[in-house]
C-alpha cells in the first residue's frame, strides 16, 4: 500500500479520500453517498486527460475525463441496482458535472474504502486494473494533484 498525502483534498486518511465535506458533484450522484472529497483527484485526472477540454475524443473516451462507452454502461447497471430511476446518456460524457457524477458513482461501487490509489488506476485500467499497466498514468495524475 502506498501513502498518499492529500494536497489540497480534505481527508483525515491520507491513504482515502475519507471527508467530513462531500465533493459538490457527489450530491447529486443519485445514491452514491460517498463521505469522500473526490474533487482535487478529479481535477487532477481532468487535466492528464484532457486539460479541461470538455470536447476531448481519443477512440470511443470522450469529455473531460474520457469516458467510455461502457463505462456509461456500467454506471447505469450500478443505478439499476440502486434501484434508481436515473440514467446517464452518451451525451453526459461531454458535460463537466455529468462526468463527475459517474465518477463518484462508480467509486462509491467499486471503491467503498475511498482509495485515491485504486480511485486512480481503476479510472484508467479498469475494476481489474494492473499495477504494471496503470504505474504511468498514476504516477502522472499523482504529480497533477501537487
Amino acid at each position: 500500500m502506498i501513502i498518499i498525502a492529500c494536497p489540497s483534498i480534505a481527508c483525515a486518511d491520507p491513504v482515502t479520500a475519507e471527508s467530513t465535506t462531500d465533493a459538490s458533484a457527489s450530491s447529486s450522484a443519485e445514491n452514491a453517498t460517498s463521505s469522500a472529497d473526490w474533487n482535487a483527484v478529479m481535477d487532477a485526472i481532468v487535466k492528464v486527460e484532457s486539460n479541461g477540454n470538455r470536447m476531448a475524443k481519443r477512440g470511443n473516451s470522450v469529455g473531460v475525463m474520457q469516458i467510455t462507452p461502457m463505462l456509461v454502461k456500467e454506471c447505469n447497471r450500478i443505478l439499476r441496482k440502486k434501484k434508481s430511476k436515473k440514467r446517464f446518456k452518451l451525451s453526459d460524457r461531454f458535460n463537466i458535472s455529468k462526468s463527475k457524477e459517474m465518477f463518484i458513482l462508480f467509486q462509491s461501487f467499486y471503491n467503498p474504502m475511498n482509495s485515491i490509489e485504486k480511485a486512480i488506476r481503476s479510472w484508467n485500467g479498469g475494476i481489474h486494473y494492473s499495477v504494471t499497466k496503470t504505474q504511468q498514468y498514476f504516477n502522472k495524475v499523482m504529480n497533477a494533484l501537487k
